[in-house]
């Protein structure tokens, strides 16, 4: 039986959006005299939504809450000027989405970026016609690795979670998937190593998005 349905994580796997993330974050790092982090440092920074990044990324010393949560506004209101600036999809993914398409596989995109935010950038880059379901970061809704919002995409789409797939590029994708049940595939182009994935459950790694094809062709559960 093969698989008839996937979940894409959006940083990392479907969009290199790594570039616009740090230089809007170090923008306002730098408004309010703090030090600014190198790009390949906010591989490791992402991940577990925009409040945790900005604890990451702010100096050991500040620990009030409703600082942080100004500063989370700063960045969020500069963020959403420039995500488009530099931001692209990675080599193969707008190939693999018609072919998915093509197949009648049907496709959700689940991201711990603010809900509304994350849809307007699928929309821009791929259409929003493309996708069941589109959820970013919601209230009330648990983050990944929290498996609530995979769970309720596969309730959603009537479909069982072993017969989803899951694509995504951290340790936190990995672990959602395994808690939803959901196959966990590994993309190695994205912002971690493969040795994170591995340790976190990916259940394969894939290097080329082409891959992915292969597995929903010829995988009997």
């Amino acid at each position: 039986m093969s698989y008839s349905a996937i979940i894409f994580d959006l940083d990392g796997t479907l969009l290199n959006t790594i570039e616009d993330l740090a230089n809007s974050m170090n923008l306002v790092l730098e408004q309010h005299g703090f030090p600014v982090h190198p790009v390949e440092q906010y591989k490791l920074f992402v991940g577990n939504g925009m409040d945790n990044l900005t604890r990451r990324v702010l100096p050991p010393a500040c620990t009030d809450e409703k600082f942080i949560n100004s500063f989370l506004d700063e960045f969020q209101d500069q963020y959403s000027k420039t995500w488009h600036n530099i931001t692209k999809p990675y080599p193969g993914i707008e190939e693999l989405l018609e072919n998915l398409a093509a197949r009648g596989i049907r496709m959700s995109v689940l991201s711990n970026k603010r809900d509304q935010l994350t849809q307007i950038i699928i929309d821009y880059f791929f259409g929003l016609s493309h996708f069941d379901f589109v959820f970013g970061a919601r209230t009330g809704v648990p983050k990944k690795p929290d498996p609530v919002g995979a769970l309720e995409i596969a309730k959603l789409s009537n479909i069982q979670p072993s017969d989803f797939l899951y694509l995504g590029d951290s340790g936190v994708d990995m672990q959602t998937a395994n808690a939803a049940g959901i196959y966990a595939l590994g993309a190695t182009w994205g912002f971690r190593q493969p040795n994170e994935l591995l340790l976190n459950g990916a259940k394969k790694l894939i290097y080329n998005p082409s891959e992915i094809i292969d597995i929903i062709s010829n995988t009997v559960k």
